[in-house]
């Protein structure tokens, strides 16, 4: 949010700058060449997730060269954005920086340099190999601690001396150890460290985004959705608070920092809460739940969707479809927390907006949503008919559409005012929701062209992403100009200004990225110190040896931990160290505790639990910066922040043992307008649970029968489960069988046993996702990459693909299918919702009745 934060107060420009872009601010022809260095990075991102490559025969990179420029870039900028101390100079860059600079940058691109001759030599390092190879690896710890913080820095140079002295280390975690040359060449020489899947992603897929969300900044964008959230809630009972969680959950879909988007917001929501009446510690706490939350909510989840992608093997589509009602129902349960403390202070809007009957806003309201539903409806049959029908030429067809779309959207947008550039705190007007949304109807054209490629043409992230971007750029190029034009204005001057955010945007994508280059990388490293030394199986010994078999005080010591990852590491950089240590963890004493655990909400658990070190004391840097604008105690405002995040911390436990809170077995439209309303409505009463509010102050005993209620609401199926089982077994020899009845994108579960390394005899509960429907199952377990061998009535996993489903879900070569679960006839535990209805209702009531002796 780049354009906000410049209107920040400069100490808080400062805080964002050091955590996100790097605090040193030089000045002359230093300036400018950092600036040439990161626009000439972002051109080249660019340019590789664009399909020009292969189109023009020229340029082409395979991954791996791509990750080591990628890196060197990082790395150089890193040195020279960056000062190594406090004490160092931020308006210029020292000698010494220049020449780490410059050796880092090189160090990260040998593996592209040389990669010819490192093929010809694999796991024969020389000692150029190594020494480059050692300063590269020490470089990126010094980068890694001026970018992204010491704790990052610090623990992945302890994992590299865990590599190291194995031998020394005691029983429960101690290993062979490895030389300093093989540590050295599996970090730093192979696509197992470094150069390994999280730098890869940063690479070929996050830093698009991260350069579509600081164009579409730099275009209006966030400004956009900041004054269309005022219009709209800006008049409400304690409308600023309301405001600060609508535009920070419509920015925290295309934004990646915390921090930037606290202090981008809230400079103006903060004190607006302040003044409402909300007191500045709650305040603060409000705009840092709301900004956090920014990074649960697809489509780019802190860049974490895309890493999902490659550690859970399955489709974009399906981890958003996966992801949004749970980012959904937190931003809902939080929108109600803000208004219940509204309530509960007594507190008047601070703006008054046209007084219209409730009738005539209902009319209002209902002519908006229905008039934007019939238009998206409309233009995606149009784009459907017209690429059925046009074949070839169906791409210009589109084209000419949109573009007509556009023009249209920007002659609205010239009939009505030009939108503030921002919120006026002292004396803030009103402003008429419609005339604003037609003020910026263009900015949704990017948006939408991103999500039109990425769910309906089913485009690679990346190439979704390049073609949103191009969108954005024509946009940024003509959208001054021709609303210059239609009010009869010259437009030379905007045709410059366009360029110039163009440019602008183009290096603000750069210097965002750098700090996630950077810990990327370093996340290769102790994934790479994990994969060398096995350290995997031990943890997963460790934390069955404290849970003792109890899957609950597994998931809790589990949440403990990637809180405890969290704490001061971003969040791409947190969801790979946890996702990497933590995650195999859950699916394998899960599935031994018979528990079946999707694995994607494995990943959302230990992804939501990570990200909560960003609110959590002592070390919060989103808490740090709400509270430098509201002028409170950061701890105060970190333990209030905690309180607002329990509607949160709750739904990964839920979908652990609940996974229809992720859309996962839900069959049917009648059963998802059931789970959507009953899930709607257990947020909203946790969230009164929370606050010890519901129409007035609960006694202890309402507090328990709405908690029960909401247990009824979010669990249905423990109670069902106490009735009638979910599954029954069949033979191991009806497998195939089974496979060909299950439905499209539905599992298949079975009970395997067999021997571990360690020689300890385990059964274990797995769920196969299968394909489109089939009537041969082998064939479709086939797809999955499961291979069985019918040996009787017996039968035994002949074949596990490496990287396919059945590896990803737990599958053991060799292990024996005991048993096949297939779900039984029993009534939909959905009934269990009419009981939390009758609680939720008498404590309306009851609370009802208060209020009138009250008054």
């Amino acid at each position: 949010m780049s354009t906000d934060i410049e209107k920040a107060p400069e100490a808080l420009q400062q805080l964002v700058a050091d955590n996100d872009t790097g605090g040193r601010k030089p000045t002359g022809a230093t300036a400018a060449f950092i600036f040439g260095v990161a626009l000439l990075w972002a051109l080249f991102q660019f340019w590789y997730a664009s399909p020009l490559p292969f189109a023009l025969g020229f340029g082409i990179l395979n991954d791996t060269e791509a990750r080591a420029i990628h890196l060197a870039f990082a790395l150089f900028l890193a040195f020279l954005a960056w000062p190594a101390l406090k004490s160092s100079p931020r308006d210029r860059v020292p000698l010494v920086d220049w020449g780490l600079a410059l050796v880092a940058a090189f160090a990260g691109a040998y593996l592209m340099l040389f990669y010819a001759q490192l093929a010809t030599r694999p796991g024969q390092p020389t000692t150029v190999d190594v020494v480059v190879s050692l300063a590269g690896v020490v470089l990126l710890l010094e980068a890694t601690r001026r970018a992204v913080g010491w704790p990052m820095a610090a623990l992945a140079a302890i994992f590299l001396a865990y590599c190291l002295l194995g031998p020394w280390m005691p029983d429960v975690l101690a290993h062979k150890g490895a030389s300093l040359n093989r540590l050295i060449s599996h970090m730093w020489l192979t696509t197992e460290g470094v150069y390994g899947i999280a730098l890869g992603v940063s690479a070929g897929t996050i830093f698009v985004y991260v350069l579509f969300g600081a164009l579409l900044d730099r275009a209006g964008g966030g400004n956009y959705m900041m004054q269309v959230s005022f219009a709209a809630l800006g008049h409400l009972r304690g409308g600023p608070a309301k405001v600060a969680v609508v535009s920070s959950a419509l920015n925290g879909m295309i934004s990646g920092s915390s921090v930037s988007n606290v202090v981008s917001g809230g400079i103006f929501t903060i004190p607006l809460m302040k003044k409402a009446g909300y007191g500045g510690v709650k305040a603060g706490a409000i705009e840092t739940m709301s900004s956090v939350n920014g990074q649960i909510m697809p489509p780019v989840m802190g860049a974490a969707a895309f890493l999902m992608v490659e550690y859970v093997g399955i489709s974009y589509s399906e981890i958003v479809k996966h992801a949004v009602l749970p980012a959904t129902l937190s931003y809902i349960g939080l929108l109600y927390i803000v208004h219940l403390e509204a309530l509960k202070m007594g507190m008047q809007p601070i703006v008054q907006a046209v007084q219209r009957t409730w009738s005539a806003r209902l009319m209002r309201i209902g002519l908006g949503l229905s008039g934007s539903v019939a238009v998206v409806c409309g233009l995606y049959y149009v784009l459907q008919a017209i690429k059925a029908t046009l074949g070839p030429a169906a791409p210009f067809a589109t084209a000419v559409v949109l573009l007509a779309m556009y023009v249209y959207a920007l002659k609205q947008a010239a009939s009505c005012p030009d939108l503030p550039d921002d919120i006026d705190i002292e004396n803030p007007k009103p402003l008429e929701t419609w005339p604003t949304v037609k003020a910026g109807l263009h900015y949704i054209m990017p948006i939408g062209a991103l999500i039109w490629c990425l769910m309906v043409e089913e485009m690679s992230p990346a190439l979704s992403a390049f073609w949103a971007v191009t969108v954005l750029v024509v946009l940024m190029l003509t959208q001054r100009p021709l609303v210059e034009w239609f009010r009869g204005h010259k437009t030379a001057e905007a045709w410059s200004h366009g360029w110039m955010s163009v440019v602008h945007g183009f290096n603000d994508g750069s210097r965002n990225m750098i700090g996630i280059g950077v810990a990327t990388a370093t996340a290769g490293v102790i994934v790479g110190a994990i994969t060398l030394t096995g350290l995997g199986l031990r943890m997963t010994e460790f934390v069955e040896f404290v849970a003792q078999g109890n899957v609950m005080v597994m998931l809790l010591f589990i949440a403990f931990v990637c809180l405890v990852l969290g704490l001061g590491v971003p969040t791409t950089a947190n969801y790979v160290l946890v996702a990497t240590l933590m995650a195999p963890v859950v699916v394998e004493l899960g599935a031994q505790s018979g528990l079946i655990i999707p694995l994607i909400a494995v990943h959302l658990f230990v992804f939501y639990y990570g990200i909560m070190g960003d609110i959590t004391p002592p070390v919060g840097l989103a808490t740090f910066a709400a509270a430098a604008i509201s002028g409170e105690d950061s701890i105060k405002t970190g333990i209030q922040g905690s309180v607002y995040a329990l509607r949160t911390v709750i739904l990964p436990f839920i979908w652990i043992f609940n996974p229809q809170l992720l859309l996962i077995d839900v069959h049917g439209w009648a059963e998802l307008v059931r789970l959507l309303v009953a899930c709607t409505l257990a947020t909203l009463i946790f969230a009164a649970v929370t606050m010890n509010w519901f129409r007035v102050k609960s006694h202890l005993w309402e507090t328990a029968l709405l908690l029960v209620a909401v247990v009824l609401l979010f669990r249905p199926d423990f109670f069902m489960d106490r009735l009638h089982p979910a599954y029954q077994s069949v033979p191991a020899a009806q497998v195939f069988e089974v496979a060909g009845k299950v439905a499209s994108d539905d599992r298949v579960v079975m009970v395997i046993q067999g021997s571990t390394i360690e020689g300890r005899d385990i059964a274990k509960t797995v769920a196969l996702q299968l394909g489109e429907a089939g009537a041969d199952g082998r064939k479709r377990l086939l797809d999955a990459g499961l291979q069985l061998v019918p040996l009787g009535d017996a039968v035994q996993i002949g074949q596990v693909k490496f990287g396919t489903r059945a590896a990803k879900s737990g599958f053991e070569q060799g292990w024996d299918v005991s048993a096949v679960q297939v779900p039984t006839d029993r009534p939909t535990a959905h009934w269990f919702y009419l009981p939390a209805l009758l609680l939720i209702g008498f404590v309306w009531w009851n609370q009802g009745r208060r209020m009138k002796r009250v008054v």
